[in-house]
C-alpha cells in the first residue's frame, strides 16, 4: 500500500506552510526586481571590475561583493542570489582582489596583482635583452640558449629588457625595435609565455581551487592505473578536472609525490619491455623496493590476537631539498595512499631545505638527541613522517647518521639537482661517490632534456665504471603540465620534473672458482 507523504500531516499544518512558501515567493520576486532596477541604472566598465574588492571568506566560498554581482547578466537567480550574499558584512582589511577566468591576461607591470608588478620590476632589473645585436652577458648554457646568438667582442652594449611584448604581456626585449626585428625567434616561445602569464594570475586571481583538493584512501581493489596523468586522476579518484588551466595548476604540486611513486609502484609504466627505458639492473633494484612496498597480507587486526610484527619505514632521502620541501603535506600524503600498507620516511636534506619557513617552524637547538637539529613532523597520518635537515648531505654521511642503508627499504631522490651545472656540479663532487657507494637506487629529475642529459653526462664522466643505469634518461610521464618562468631570464621556460632517469653504484657479483 503506497502512503502519501502528507498522509501524516494535519490540514491546519499544511495550510501554514503552503501560506509562508507563498510568502517567500513574493519576496524573492521583490528582491529580483530591485535588483533588475538597481542593474539597469548602473554602468561599470573594465577598470571598475578589475579593481572591485573581494572579501577573504567570499574567495574560499567562491562568493562576489555587490559591486562585482552587477555584473553578471541580469537574471532573476544571478540578481537574487547576489542580493542575499551583499547582506554579508566585511572590514577593508579583509578585502582582496578577483580575476574573471575570462580576464587573466595582463601585462606583468600593469597587472592588478601587487606580486605580478613586483616580478616586472624585477626582471627588468636583472634580465637580459636577447637581440643578437646586444655583447654576451654570460656563457651559453645550452646550444637553444639565446646568448650563444650574441658576439663576444663586437655589438651594443648589454641592455636590460623594458618592453614588454603585448602578446605574451611578458618584459622580453630592451625596446620595441629589438622585439619587432627579432620577432621570429620570440614567437616561437611567445604563446608558451602568455599560457604562463595566464597561469600566474590565475594564481593570484583568488578563486576557489576545486583542483587543490586531493581524495584520502582507497579500497586496494580499486588498482591505479599510471599510464598518464589522465588515467591516474579518474582510478586514483580525484574531483574531475574539465580544464586545462586547472590541470596545469594541480600537476604542478602532484608531481613530485607522483612520480616517485610511478618509479617504485609494482604497475609502474616503466619497465623492460622495449620503450619502457627500464634496464635488467634496474628490474633488480626496484624488484628488492616493490617487495617491500607490496607486502602480503599478514592476517593481522585490532585486537591482541591481531597483532603482527610491522617492518620499518621506507625511507626516501630528497637531496637538495628546496621547493619540494615546503608543499603542503596533502600533496605527499597522496605517495603513502599508492601504498596503503607501508609506512614511509621523508627526509629532506639540504641547506636551502628550510627556506622561507623559519617562521613556521623555527630550528631547533643542536643536542645530544637532535645533533644536527632535524625539524621532525610525525603527526601527519600513521603511515607518513617527514623530517628536514638544513645540512649537506656528505656531512650526515660522514657522521653515520643513517646507517645502515638497504635496498629494500631505502632510496634516494634528487629533484633538479644540477649535477652538470657549472654553477653547482662542484656541490655534488663530494656527494655523488658517497651515495654509490649505499648500492641504492638514486632517481634523478632535469628541467629540461638539455638539463637531463647534462646531468647524466657529467655522472658517466666522474664516476665512470663505477655506477649502473637503472632507468634509461627520458620524459617524465607524470612531468608537470605548467611551464615555469625563470625571472632572470625570460627566454629560460622549464617544466618541473620534465625528465628521469635513476642509477646506483655498481655491484659486483661474486663467483666460487673450483680449484683443480
Amino acid at each position: 500500500m503506497r502512503v502519501s507523504p502528507t498522509s501524516y500531516t494535519c490540514q491546519r499544518c499544511m495550510h501554514t506552510l503552503h501560506q509562508s512558501m507563498r510568502a517567500t515567493q513574493r519576496s524573492t520576486l521583490a528582491r529580483v526586481t530591485l535588483g533588475q532596477r538597481s542593474f539597469s541604472s548602473t554602468q561599470y566598465n573594465q577598470s571598475s571590475l578589475r579593481n572591485s574588492p573581494q572579501t577573504a571568506n567570499g574567495l574560499a566560498k567562491g562568493k562576489r561583493s555587490g559591486s562585482q554581482a552587477s555584473a553578471q547578466p541580469a537574471t532573476s537567480k544571478n540578481v537574487s542570489l547576489e542580493f542575499r550574499r551583499s547582506q554579508s558584512t566585511a572590514t577593508p582589511k579583509d578585502e582582496r582582489l578577483l580575476l574573471k577566468p575570462n580576464n587573466l591576461f595582463h601585462k606583468f607591470s600593469d597587472s592588478p596583482s601587487p606580486d605580478m608588478r613586483r616580478r616586472a620590476a624585477f626582471i627588468k632589473q636583472n634580465a637580459s635583452c636577447p637581440h643578437p645585436d646586444h655583447r654576451q652577458t654570460r656563457l651559453p648554457m645550452s646550444p637553444d640558449d639565446p646568448e650563444a646568438r650574441k658576439s663576444t667582442t663586437s655589438g651594443l652594449p648589454p641592455a636590460h629588457v623594458d618592453f614588454e611584448c603585448p602578446d605574451c604581456g611578458i618584459p622580453v626585449y630592451c625596446s620595441e625595435e629589438h622585439w619587432a626585428d627579432d620577432y621570429a625567434a620570440h614567437l616561437e616561445i611567445c604563446d608558451t609565455l602568455r599560457e604562463t602569464n595566464e597561469d600566474d594570475h590565475d594564481l593570484r586571481s583568488g578563486r576557489f581551487f576545486p583542483e587543490f583538493e586531493y581524495p584520502g584512501s582507497q579500497i586496494e581493489e580499486a588498482m591505479i592505473n599510471m599510464t598518464n596523468w589522465d588515467t591516474f586522476l579518474f582510478t586514483r579518484e580525484f574531483n574531475a578536472i574539465n580544464h586545462e588551466r586547472s590541470l596545469r595548476q594541480a600537476t604542478r604540486l602532484l608531481t613530485y609525490p607522483v612520480t616517485i611513486g610511478s618509479v617504485l609502484h609494482e604497475l609502474s609504466p616503466y619497465n623492460i619491455k622495449k620503450g619502457g627505458r627500464l634496464t635488467v639492473e634496474g628490474l633488480k633494484s626496484l624488484s628488492a623496493l616493490r617487495y617491500t612496498l607490496h607486502p602480503p597480507r599478514t592476517g593481522g587486526g585490532p585486537d591482541v590476537k591481531g597483532i603482527r610484527p610491522a617492518p620499518p619505514p621506507v625511507r626516501i632521502f630528497i637531496l637538495g631539498a628546496r621547493a619540494e620541501s615546503s608543499l603542503p603535506r596533502e600533496v605527499w600524503v597522496q605517495l603513502a595512499h599508492l601504498f596503503p600498507r607501508v609506512a614511509f620516511h621523508l627526509i629532506f636534506i639540504g641547506p636551502e631545505s628550510m627556506a622561507n619557513r623559519d617562521a613556521e617552524y623555527p630550528l631547533p637547538e643542536r643536542t645530544p638527541a637532535n645533533p644536527f637539529g632535524a625539524v621532525v613532523e610525525d603527526r601527519l597520518t600513521s603511515f607518513l613522517k617527514i623530517s628536514t635537515f638544513v645540512e649537506y648531505y656528505h656531512t650526515l654521511h660522514k657522521a653515520g647518521h643513517f646507517y645502515p642503508y638497504d635496498p629494500y627499504f631505502d632510496c634516494f631522490m634528487l629533484f633538479h639537482p644540477g649535477l652538470g651545472h657549472p654553477a653547482s656540479s662542484h656541490e655534488w663532487q663530494e656527494t655523488i661517490p658517497q651515495l654509490l657507494e649505499t648500492k641504492v637506487p638514486i632517481l634523478v629529475t632535469g628541467y629540461t632534456q638539455y638539463d637531463m642529459e647534462r646531468d647524466s653526462d657529467w655522472v658517466k664522466k666522474t664516476v665512470g665504471g663505477e655506477m649502473d643505469i637503472l632507468l634509461e634518461p627520458g620524459e617524465n610521464r607524470f612531468r608537470s603540465l605548467r611551464w615555469d618562468l625563470n625571472d632572470h631570464d625570460p627566454q629560460d621556460i622549464s617544466c618541473g620534473n620534465y625528465g628521469l632517469w635513476a642509477f646506483r653504484g655498481k655491484r659486483y657479483e661474486t663467483t666460487k672458482k673450483d680449484v683443480q
